[in-house]
Order: C-alpha cells, then structure tokens, then sequence
C-alpha cells in the first residue's frame, strides 16, 4: 500500500510527542488540577454502584445473570453449539421466547425500527450515543457455495472453486445504507457514528488474496479511487472475475461513502491479519476521497498486534503525504487465539504481543501519539478510545486534561460495547465526555451468529467482568434496602 516510515518522517512524528508534553506542561502549570472539577481523572474511579441508577430493577437482574452465564469459559466457548442444540430441541419459537428478553435485549438494540427507536431514546436519556453496526461479516469459506437466481462469478485459486455471489453483496451494501439513513435522520446523536465490515461487501477470499499480493505488488490509491467513481480498471495478479469482483465492492463501498460524508462517521472494522493489509488499503482509499475535509471515514488499528504502532505511523504519514484528515479507532483486538492458532500451525512468528503488559505499553503509545496530534491539529485527527479498559481510560482523560482537549466528542470520544463496561460509559457520560456504545441491530437469527463470535473474540473479557457484577450487586442491594425501608414506614401510617 505505501512503504514503511522513513526515519526523518519517523522523527517529525515523534518530535510532536515532545513539543505536546513541553505544551502541555506549561498548560497544566497555568491551569492547576482543581480537584473539585467534576471531569477530573481522580474522580474516575469507576466504584460508584450508582452509576447503574437510571437502570431498571429488571436491567440489573437481567445483567447480572448474562454476565454470571458468560463467566463459564466452556458456556462462552460452546454457545454456538448449545444454542443450536437448544434451538432445535425446543423449536425457534420457544427458543425466542427464552432468547430475546435475557442475552439478545442486553447486547442488541432491537429488531424493529420501533423497538430500536426505544433503545436509542433511552441511550440518549442516559448520555450514551449509539455506534450502529449491522451485523454481517464473512470470513474464509462462508462466502461460497451454491447460490440460486443470483449473478454469480467463478474463480479458481491454488485450485478452490470460489463463488462471488454479487446479489448477497448488494443486499448486504441495502442493509448498511438503511444504516446510514438510520444514524443520521434519527437525531439520537449529534455527531453519528457506526461500524462498516469491509467483508460484508467484498469476498475475503479477495481480501486475503489481496494482501498476499500487496507484498510484491503495488496498488496506487489514485487506482482505486478511479475504480470507486466507475471506471473500468485492471488490477495487477487479478484473474477477470477476481477484477470484477473487486470493481463491483469498491463500487458498494463508494456508495456507503457518498451517502455518509457529511453525515455519518464511519468505522472501517479491522479483522484478522490475513487480510487487514487489503481492508486497509482499500480504507485509506475510501479516506482519500471522502476525508478531505473532515475524517468521515476511520480505519481500526490492533494494539495487540507487535506491529500496531508501525501500522499507525505509517497511516499519519499517508494522510500527510495525500492530504487526508485522519480518523483511528483504537482497539487492543479480538482475535487473539485464532491469530496465535494460525501463526503456529503456519509456522510464522506470532503477530500478537508476548504479554498483556506490552499490549498495554501498545496501546497506551499509540494513544498518546493520537492524543498529541490532535491537540496540534484537531481540525484534522480524530480519535475513538475504544476500551474497557479502566486504566486506559484513565490515561487518556488525564492526558486530554494536560493538553486542554475537550470530552465533549470533537475530536476524542470513547466506545464500548453495548450491555457491557456499563459502569465506565456511564461514569463517563456523567463527567461530560462523549461516549459511544457499538449497537447491532436485527433479528435473533441475524444477530445470533454475531453475538456468538464477539463472545468467543471477547471471552477474556467476559470473564474478567466481576468488577461490574459487584457493582450491579451493589446497586441491587441498596433498592432492595430502599424498599424494604420504604415499606416499613407506610406499615404504621396505614394502622394509624
């Protein structure tokens, strides 16, 4: 896509670091570290069970036992299989009836645009902004087979017969512009944002052939931007129907741009390393055309991955070199096992950081990079810290503090995922500072197969999330004591 950073690049980047900390500094001297301020770091503890208090009884009850469930390793990594054991020994209209008030209504907004209406509105009554993100995605071997009345393409790889079914695409391109038009035209949040799967609309089959490729080959943006606005191009090492293919999903994905720039921000889902060089490329096309005057478009960076930092500097170089405005969203990552499973039996050195400390150094690097840029040019990055992560989140508000940068979602934001991390969106909200929360939206058996996968991705999350089950306790315990103190007092007046 483009080369690694030169050193001299390299230096400029890094020398923002510096000036930003002797900036900020003076900053911090100037203005002092008023304790009593409300949005100060020292209050973020995240200990305060009120946290939860425009929760119902039922929403503390209903988390509560869903995140009791997810903290069994083989639940979370059997729940594909037991669910489709359960589904057909009870029928799918029992096994709906048992899903959709318990594990479906803590992490999915709703089916209808009504029922997803009422969650938004109670999002935005507790100072949340919905994230929407349809759930479709592929991965290796799920975009093929037989397809019936559908324009399909046939190509042949080391021998594989792959189908693109262009129809499933279009349908797929449907589903995610009605996304569009939901973010914006609700008015749950006045600056919408939602999550775009570059497979949901290109095969990654291609994906992962493309960025086998792009280590001996290179594929100019100017070329796909031409390709995006319709012309006919030839892209190097494609056979006929691989190019076709490839021609119709940037097509799908120029349409996404158009609709959204202006209107909705939209983040690019980083996914497995197999094929993120290729999301990436044809992300930072997508940012080359529509990200001239405000980063419409946001790619994910893996702080898990040793090579994230690399990964990012060499993103703000591109966006300098082509006069783009950068959008990052900040994650560790999700697919920790099978990326460590795939390296060992390929026999390649592990992509992933050795430890949780180094992720942790990652992403705090990369943070603060972000957080330095923008505060000398806010008008051009834009960052969402997308974590759970209590301490980075901590760093990051103490940081935006120490360089006068606003939480109020200009250009830094946080995300998490719905139904979970409540304590820290809520808290956050409270403080004043924009926080996202990532909402599927659909029917069980469209969201069902999502779910299951963000649970095996996030198990090491699920499971470490006793820290919100006691608050929810706590916060369980204190109506249970109000009530009970309430009911005590009305027994006398009703005997006088």
């Amino acid at each position: 896509m483009c080369a690694l950073l030169r050193p001299p690049a390299l230096s400029r980047f890094v020398s923002v670091r510096f000036k930003s900390a002797a900036a900020s500094q003076s900053l911090a001297t100037k203005r002092g570290r008023d304790l009593r301020n409300p949005s100060s770091p020292d209050f973020l503890t995240f200990e305060d069970p009120q946290a939860f208090k425009a929760k119902s009884f039922w929403e503390l009850v209903r988390a509560l036992g869903v995140f009791r469930l997810c903290s069994f390793p083989a639940l979370v990594n059997h729940c594909g299989k037991l669910m489709s054991i359960t589904r057909t020994v009870l029928g799918k209209r029992c096994f709906c009836m048992i899903v959709r008030p318990s594990v479906y209504a803590q992490f999915v907004a709703g089916e209808t645009e009504g029922e997803i209406a009422e969650s938004m509105q109670k999002m935005s009554s507790l100072g949340l902004h919905p994230m929407l993100a349809v759930p479709i995605e592929e991965d290796l071997g799920e975009s093929t087979g037989a397809v019936n009345n559908v324009s399909i393409d046939f190509a042949f790889d080391h021998g594989t017969l792959y189908i693109y079914s262009e129809r499933r695409y279009e349908d797929n391109l449907t589903a995610m512009l009605a996304c569009v038009h939901m973010s914006h035209s609700k008015g749950w949040s006045k600056n919408p944002m939602m999550q775009l799967k570059i497979t949901a609309l290109v095969s990654p089959e291609l994906c992962a052939k493309l960025t086998s490729l792009l280590k001996t080959e290179q594929y100019d943006l100017n070329l796909l931007v031409r390709a995006m606005d319709g012309e006919e191009v030839v892209f190097p090492a494609l056979n006929a129907s691989e190019n076709t293919h490839l021609l119709l999903g940037l097509q799908r994905l120029n349409k996404i741009g158009e609709a959204s720039v202006g209107k909705v921000r939209v983040l690019v889902d980083a996914e497995y390393t197999y094929m993120n060089p290729a999301l990436s490329l044809v992300t930072t096309a997508m940012m080359k055309k529509f990200n001239q005057r405000s980063a419409w478009i946001w790619n994910t960076y893996q702080c898990y991955l040793k090579e994230s930092r690399n990964l990012l500097l060499e993103a703000i170089q591109t966006s300098v070199d082509q006069s783009f405005c950068l959008g990052v969203k900040l994650v560790r990552g999700a697919y920790m096992d099978k990326e460590r499973k795939l390296a060992e039996k390929e026999g390649r050195t592990d992509p992933i950081h050795e430890s949780w400390e180094r992720t942790n150094d990652s992403y705090n690097g990369c943070l603060g990079i972000m957080l330095n840029l923008i505060s000398e040019k806010p008008d051009r990055y834009m960052i969402i810290v997308a974590t759970h992560n209590e301490e980075s989140v901590r760093r990051a508000v103490t940081r935006m503090e120490e360089l006068g940068l606003h939480g109020d979602g200009s250009s830094v934001c946080f995300g998490q995922l719905l139904g979970m991390c409540d304590h820290v969106s809520l808290t956050l909200a409270q403080h004043g500072f924009s926080v996202y929360k990532s909402v599927p939206y659909g029917s069980v058996d469209d969201t069902l197969p999502y779910l299951v996968r963000r649970a095996q991705e996030n198990r090491t999350v699920l499971q470490g999330i006793r820290k919100e089950r006691d608050l929810l306790r706590r916060e369980l315990r204190r109506r249970l004591k109000e009530k009970i103190a309430g009911a005590r007092q009305e027994k006398p007046q009703k005997s006088v």
